[in-house]
């Protein structure tokens, strides 16, 4: 049973204490020899992307319509504070910080908190730096991050399971300047990603995409996604996986200049979070490998996902991919959690959120 004594400092402060113990999910989980998992948070609903504050507060968003700063007061690998920075938003899945200010991504528009690590207890008036965001739910989960050109990056799924759409926002990555303007495509094609980092040493940026439904259990995959450069498309609706014609728009006239994925994931396992890990606590042999939170399957027969992958490259070629954290998923059936996005401290600790279990856990290596 898991156990937390929650002190309710101030409502009106916005700020919550919270103690972390373990329990069966944790206890549940397999990992490769040396590393080890931990509570991290627990009790928060819907926990879904993270982003770290300069001096460690980790802001994560929520899909119950609220955003935490959860800080680790005592350096025990706990987060043992929790601030309510906003609430009563529309889904606000996405968060970013930048320049010590803190982005929020909700389903239609980005707000910006200035200097919120120095406001925790008191956050400032949100300013409104982008509007009239495609309004759909449907796929409308914002993932955002701001690359290494110091323009934030967003994700705009497509507002179905297959379609063409008129507003050609829709199916694409943008991208922002930090004070709003200039919102333009940066990739087209892409039916539902939201995850995406930049590879160390080359600055190219490689993303998840999520395949359609209704093609059956192996039918299209999942995708791992590079782009070096702007304006690529990368076949949705038109094609998927290695450029497989789409029944239902494959026949259509559409362009030749299809980019492929470096790497089909497994059908249905839901790619979300994805990060280049640049700590140094894990072994030698996990620098700059790539970790993707795989959210797990909701129509296939056999559930598939619910763990956390590791992917090896070299060269803008994968060359290995196997499972690193598992036992989200008891027997075949019996769903314990569902990782979300991933989050690398300055200890070279691994965080993975989970909305199902409403719980963050911490992977170290060696003690």
């Amino acid at each position: 049973m898991n156990i937390v004594n929650r002190v309710v400092i101030a409502w009106c402060v916005l700020s919550v204490s919270v103690f972390a113990y373990a329990d069966k999910t944790v206890d549940n989980l397999t990992l490769p020899k040396g590393f080890k998992a931990n509570l991290f948070i627990d009790n928060l609903p819907a926990l879904r992307q993270m982003a770290l504050g300069d001096k460690g507060t980790v802001f994560v968003g929520s899909l119950n319509g609220e955003v935490y700063g959860l800080v680790d007061t005592n350096n025990d690998g706990r987060a043992d504070t929790v601030h309510v920075i906003a609430k009563k938003l529309n889904y606000p899945n996405g968060v970013a910080v930048h320049k010590g200010d803190l982005y929020i991504a909700e389903i239609d528009r980005i707000t910006r908190y200035h200097d919120i690590e120095n406001h925790l207890n008191k956050p400032p008036k949100p300013e409104v730096i982008v509007k009239d965001l495609p309004d759909k739910r449907h796929h409308g989960f914002r993932f955002i991050k701001f690359g290494p050109d110091d323009k934030l990056y967003l994700g705009v799924g497509a507002p179905c399971n297959v379609c063409l759409s008129e507003d050609k926002r829709l199916g694409t990555i943008m991208r922002v300047n930090a004070d709003g303007s200039e919102l333009e495509v940066f990739a087209k094609g892409v039916r539902n990603t939201v995850g995406f980092d930049w590879e160390p040493g080359t600055d190219v940026l490689w993303f998840t995409d999520n395949g359609r439904d209704w093609l059956g259990d192996h039918e299209p995959p999942d995708e791992l996604n590079r782009a070096p450069e702007s304006g690529m498309h990368f076949g949705f609706p038109y094609v998927y996986g290695n450029n497989k014609p789409d029944p239902k728009f494959g026949k259509l006239p559409y362009p030749q200049t299809f980019t492929m994925p470096v790497k089909n994931l497994p059908a249905h396992v839901a790619a979300l979070g994805m990060v280049f890990y640049q700590g140094n606590q894990f072994p030698k042999d996990y620098q700059g490998d790539i970790f993707i939170a795989e959210h797990g399957s909701w129509n296939s027969s056999k559930k598939v996902g619910y763990r956390v992958s590791r992917v090896k490259h070299k060269d803008g070629t994968v060359t290995d991919y196997q499972p690193f954290v598992t036992g989200f998923l008891e027997g075949d059936d019996d769903v314990l959690g569902r990782p979300v996005a991933l989050l690398t401290l300055p200890d070279g600790s691994l965080l993975i959120s989970d909305d199902f279990a409403g719980k963050i856990y911490r992977v170290g290596y060696g003690g």
